[in-house]
């Protein structure tokens, strides 16, 4: 049975600075999915480093700094979403890690390019616009991480009344 969760999103400094964050933000709800947190933030180096806890045991000093880099260059804007299977929704939403292999009507592969092969050759992060919580566990690590209890919302949109 499909269940209702929250899911973290991050639009990225690039996502940002290149003005894409009302249409992305506008295709997380028509999708259905609701804003039950946000907030516009700086990445200093400490929450970088709880945000992105595992990073460098996963995949390497280099590619941490390279993210933490990244991340800390502009700000972020963190939606927190609910919606039924909230996680693999986004997920699926918005594409690949790697945007030159994302499919498009993706996130990534309608507005990022930036190859693995590029970001590796360069020492740089992958620009790819946007972070989501992985799993159900990781996206409950992230919602308390990201949102005191009382910056997260509970109402109820017409979607969840007519068509849910």
């Amino acid at each position: 049975m499909a269940a209702t969760e929250r899911t973290l999103v991050l639009l990225k400094p690039d996502a940002v600075a290149r003005g894409l964050t009302g249409r992305l933000v506008q295709r997380f709800e028509d999708a259905g999915l609701k804003i039950v947190g946000l907030k516009m933030k700086h990445m200093d180096a400490d929450f970088t480093r709880k945000h992105y806890f595992d990073l460098e045991e996963r995949f390497g000093k280099g590619v941490y700094d390279a993210t933490a880099t990244y991340m800390q260059q502009g700000p972020v804007i963190a939606l927190l979403l609910e919606g039924v299977d909230a996680v693999a929704n986004v997920r699926r939403m918005i594409g690949t890690t790697f945007p030159a292999q994302a499919a498009p009507g993706t996130i990534r592969g309608d507005f990022a390019h930036m190859s693995k092969t590029y970001a590796e050759g360069t020492g740089k992060a992958i620009a790819n616009l946007v972070h989501a919580s992985g799993s159900v566990d990781e996206a409950k690590y992230e919602a308390q991480l990201w949102f005191a209890d009382e910056e997260q919302f509970d109402y109820q949109t017409l979607a969840e009344r007519y068509v849910f």
